[in-house]
């Protein structure tokens, strides 16, 4: 996997450009990756923040992720458009029968793919070998786009995830 997803984003968009990250419990078929994409194009084309325009963008990324963005640096996200947003994605939730909320279920790339795993058996796939402190983990609370250039996909050790687990010792860090 390219750890740089700097080049899967758009290059007109303000650092501080907002995100959110909707993390899919499932992978998409490329069908529904092709029709979410469109549902995400179509919306971020029309998307207003009281009755201005927001330069939005939106893709679905490695099959699991929907990222949105919105750069404010010309007009801000209300509550209202964020609101709006929201329903696109519990929309594309029941459509394709999709979690896309459960924020404890965390992705990690092991052995060339996304792996999924309930918050609760972290320390254990840690103490098991399955992930370790150089695993990929994907950090979804990311909110801006340089963060999500440079701290979306991030090993183990330097996330914050590496606090929770049972062995900090191992990872480096103080208890």
């Amino acid at each position: 996997m390219n750890q740089d997803i700097t080049a899967l984003l758009p290059q007109d968009f303000h650092p501080a450009s907002r995100v959110w990250i909707y993390q899919s419990n499932r992978p998409f078929n490329a069908q529904e990756e092709k029709e979410i994409n469109e549902q995400l194009l179509h919306f971020t084309a029309q998307w207003n923040a009281h009755g201005d325009s927001v330069k939005g963008w939106g893709k679905l990324l490695f099959g699991r992720f929907i990222i949105l963005m919105a750069d404010e640096s010309r007009t801000g996200v209300s509550g209202c458009s964020t609101d709006s947003s929201v329903r696109l994605i519990k929309s594309i939730a029941r459509q394709y029968e999709a979690a896309l909320f459960d924020r404890l279920l965390i992705a990690f790339w092991v052995k060339e793919q996304i792996e999924m795993l309930p918050l609760s058996q972290v320390a254990y796939a840690f103490s098991r070998g399955f992930i370790d402190e150089n695993t990929l983990f994907f950090n979804n609370t990311v909110l801006s786009k340089q963060e999500l250039e440079s701290r979306w996909l991030v090993p183990v050790k330097d996330s914050w995830l590496a606090s929770r687990l049972q062995e900090p010792a191992a990872l480096g860090t103080a208890s």
